[in-house]
């Protein structure tokens, strides 16, 4: 009698545990939209001969990517976004983790705008940082609109700053300043994809690809198209 009851919990336990680890796996629409359209915008960005340069995506310890932050304001403005971040392991890049972005402002601005956004953040402690608590940037963490053109020179750049934002408007592409911006993690749609897997060990390879994420990881290990040999545009031609 005992053993029937033991193995009749045993059974119930495993079920349980099978049951959770499969609601943890399914992401809902928008996660799964947010994964698409990342890996878009990161291809769209790389390729265009003036957006990121090369030698700066490869110093990149983490990509953060926000597609359509949304810029809409009547008398009081601000900007929001949530997006993914995946960060350099020694496999390759890691499984993405989902993020959220704030950017409060003041003033007069009519209108609406969606903005994409792609942030090479160059230390890979901060990139952590934001996983634990809102990090704000220019206070938190150096930002500065990065340098544009394939084939620009990181060296243009001074010191580099801890992120480094690139954005597309519209088909144009450029840097944008962000500071004041706050970057911290998306609590619950990690929960949907990892359940109680800590998100820093995620970013450090200890958690498999979500099937969901595999075209956006494999963008991000996707070399560029070669540049046309055009003029490189500074950050405010792009503008």
């Amino acid at each position: 009698m005992n053993l029937r009851i033991t193995r009749a919990a045993g059974l119930a336990l495993l079920s349980s545990s099978l049951i959770a680890s499969t609601a943890f796996a399914a992401l809902s629409t928008g996660e799964q939209k947010r994964l698409t359209d990342s890996a878009a915008v990161v291809s769209a960005i790389r390729n265009a001969d003036n957006g990121i340069p090369d030698d700066l995506w490869a110093k990149a310890a983490c990509v953060i990517v926000i597609p359509d932050m949304k810029k809409a304001a009547f008398i009081v403005g601000g900007e929001y976004g949530k997006g993914v971040m995946s960060c350099r392991t020694a496999n390759g890049w890691s499984s993405p983790v989902f993020m959220e972005l704030e950017k409060g402002s003041w003033g007069f601005q009519a209108g609406a705008e969606e903005i994409d956004l792609v942030l090479l953040v160059t230390n890979k402690d901060a990139a952590v940082k934001m996983l634990s608590n809102k990090v704000s940037l220019g206070a938190d963490a150096s930002v500065a609109a990065g340098p544009v053109g394939r084939a620009a020179s990181a060296s243009t750049t001074g010191t580099l700053a801890t992120v480094l934002s690139y954005s597309r408007s519209k088909g144009l592409f450029g840097g944008i300043n962000l500071s004041g911006g706050a970057l911290k993690a998306d609590k619950d749609s990690n929960t949907d994809a990892y359940g109680n897997a800590v998100p820093e060990n995620v970013l450090n390879g200890g958690a498999p690809t979500l099937a969901g994420a595999t075209a956006f990881v494999n963008t991000l290990g996707t070399s560029t198209r070669a540049t046309s040999g055009a003029k490189t545009p500074s950050a405010t031609d792009a503008k």
